[in-house]
């Protein structure tokens, strides 16, 4: 794997956690100092990942997928978006943000679906040649309130959201147990308080460099998001 001078952070969590909020305004404010930021997710991103996304989360082809067929999509899915989207961007210098990466596939498939942690990280140090996050954080939320939230929007549930919640259960404690093997690099964070006081908190956990205000004489960099809006 090339060198690579760009800083890449993921965001993971139980559904309705409030990722996508708070992804939204951790960029805006790295760009306001003047870094730039690529903004990304998973499943999706590219043309194999959108259709991969549609099967994994929509299609009615997709509700008798087994357990194995499922991770082994989502490894499809994050070999391709590593080396077109993640890599290139890191090579360029900038701050990559992915709403869920590899550690997602080690709490709901290797957890959740009972496939083993191992077996999940191997897969996963295969789809993504050994590239890791510098620093993920988790929102970590009651899985009875996460699906109260994703359930309340507009937007149909996907195949994922519509899990019971004692699967949630265990996946929230998949994330919990990651924070205690990786405390450097991941990072609980609660999300039950406000949206600023979560944000805050998101700030606080940050390297220095990227903490506080503009730098003198830095420009705002412009919004750059790679995934299309729902």
């Amino acid at each position: 794997m090339r060198a690579r001078t760009g800083y890449f952070i993921t965001f993971e969590g139980s559904e309705g956690a409030g990722k996508s909020t708070q992804i939204r305004r951790l960029a805006s404010r790295l760009r306001r100092a003047g870094h730039r930021v690529i903004v990304t997710r998973e499943p999706g991103v590219t043309s194999l990942g959108r259709r991969i996304r549609h099967l994994l989360q929509f299609s009615r082809a997709g509700q008798g997928m087994t357990e194995e067929a499922e991770l082994l999509l989502f490894g499809a899915n994050r070999a391709q978006h590593t080396r077109e989207v993640i890599l290139p961007a890191l090579r360029r210098g900038e701050i990559v943000i992915s709403d869920r990466y590899a550690d997602s596939s080690v709490v709901y498939q290797g957890v959740g679906r009972a496939l083993g942690r191992g077996f999940v990280e191997r897969m996963n140090r295969f789809a993504t040649g050994g590239l890791a996050p510098d620093l993920t954080f988790v929102l970590d939320l009651d899985p009875v309130e996460g699906l109260r939230r994703a359930r309340g929007k507009t937007r149909r549930a996907d195949r994922m959201e519509a899990q019971k919640a004692a699967f949630y259960r265990l996946v929230r404690e998949g994330f919990r147990g990651l924070a205690r093997a990786e405390p450097r690099r991941v990072k609980l964070v609660d999300a039950r308080a406000g949206i600023a006081e979560v944000a805050a908190r998101i700030e606080a956990l940050l390297p220095a460099r990227f903490r506080g205000g503009r730098e003198k004489g830095a420009r705002a960099a412009p919004r750059q998001t790679v995934f299309p809006k729902e």
